[in-house]
């Protein structure tokens, strides 16, 4: 009897290592290659509809960490699974999009330097991202570029460079970015950073438009009143288009600043864009552009003050004369009269 447990106790003791590695995963998973498992997390990267459909598969086990934190995966992350919004915005949402960027995922490159830029004040490591992404023909990047060129933002008033604003506003153009082809449109009209052309620069605000048309027309069940629109684009450039959903990058400097008292903080007085899908603030006093009209509001490029005139502007304008009328009235104690809004 002694003998037979004294084996029975051998026979268990030999069985431990067999039930010890089924517990660390001796199953189908922990047979698959790592170079298969990288090409389905590439896969799912890809096709990521919020940042947690990635970190959910990342916090799992200790091997989808490892390979899921590899460039190849990093670099295929979609634009969805890069949007961290402002309100969670900590530091291990910056090493995120820094591990996104280094492994050349231009996105991130973007979105983490337009961050950089406008929203934590890192100029130089700002622009360095975002000419990264441009490098690599990245549309917003270079169209972004090109406003900071336009502006001189970041330095003074005259460090700004109109030809060059205008070369990155004519690749952007090229590529089809559509807020790039209308300041180009603008620029051209006008003579500015270029030499002024009336006719081609009517061309490209017409393709701007029929850009927009183009667009509405695909996502509305009804065409006859966007048909309309489209038959007096000839005569009508400030035509009312549904409003597109800003960028990403875009959307968190909105939520970021709004979260602030819509103020740059470390610049209190400085202005935001009017128009309420930019979100770029200004780096320096009177740096965006003012409304010819009312004075009030101001717009970081020809394109934003199109589409906020579109949107809400062009209900709110009211023109310094209206101003000073108003103000005379409200003296005299009379009610205003004439005027428009």
């Amino acid at each position: 009897m002694k003998r037979r447990l004294a084996e029975e106790e051998g026979d268990l003791g030999r069985k431990r290592p067999q039930v010890a590695a089924a517990e660390e995963g001796s199953g189908f998973f922990s047979s698959l290659s790592d170079d298969l498992v990288v090409a389905i997390l590439c896969r799912l990267s890809a096709s990521a509809a919020r940042p947690s459909d990635l970190l959910g598969v990342l916090i799992a086990c200790k091997r989808l960490n490892r390979l899921g934190l590899y460039p190849l995966v990093l670099s295929n992350a979609s634009v969805e699974s890069l949007a961290i919004r402002a309100v969670k915005w900590s530091a291990s949402a910056h090493r995120y999009l820094k591990r996104c960027a280094d492994a050349g995922n231009l996105e991130a490159c973007y979105i983490l330097g337009m961050i950089r830029f406008y929203c934590l004040g890192h100029r130089r490591s700002g622009l360095s991202l975002m000419a990264r992404a441009a490098i690599c023909n990245h549309m917003e990047a270079l169209y972004s570029l090109a406003v900071i060129h336009f502006n001189g933002s970041g330095r003074s008033n005259r460090h700004k460079d109109l030809s060059a604003g205008v070369a990155l506003c004519a690749r952007a153009a090229y590529l089809g970015h559509e807020d790039a082809i209308r300041d180009l449109g603008h620029c051209l009209q006008d003579g500015y950073g270029v030499p002024p052309n009336a006719a081609k620069g009517c061309r490209f605000l017409l393709l701007a438009n029929a850009r927009e048309l183009a667009v509405v027309l695909s996502t509305s069940s009804s065409s006859l009143p966007h048909c309309r629109r489209l038959c007096s684009l000839s005569r009508d450039f400030w035509c009312s288009t549904l409003a597109r959903a800003p960028h990403l990058a875009n959307q968190f400097m909105v939520e970021w600043f709004a979260a602030r008292g819509g103020v740059v903080v470390e610049n209190e007085g400085f202005s935001l864009c009017s128009y309420g899908g930019c979100g770029r603030p200004e780096t320096r006093r009177l740096e965006f552009r003012r409304c010819s009209a009312c004075g009030v509001a101001s717009y970081c490029s020809r394109a934003c003050q199109v589409l906020h005139w579109k949107l809400a502007h062009k209900a709110e304008c009211l023109p310094i004369e209206r101003w000073l009328d108003l103000a005379a009235a409200a003296t005299d104690g009379a009610p205003a009269h004439g005027g428009y809004l």
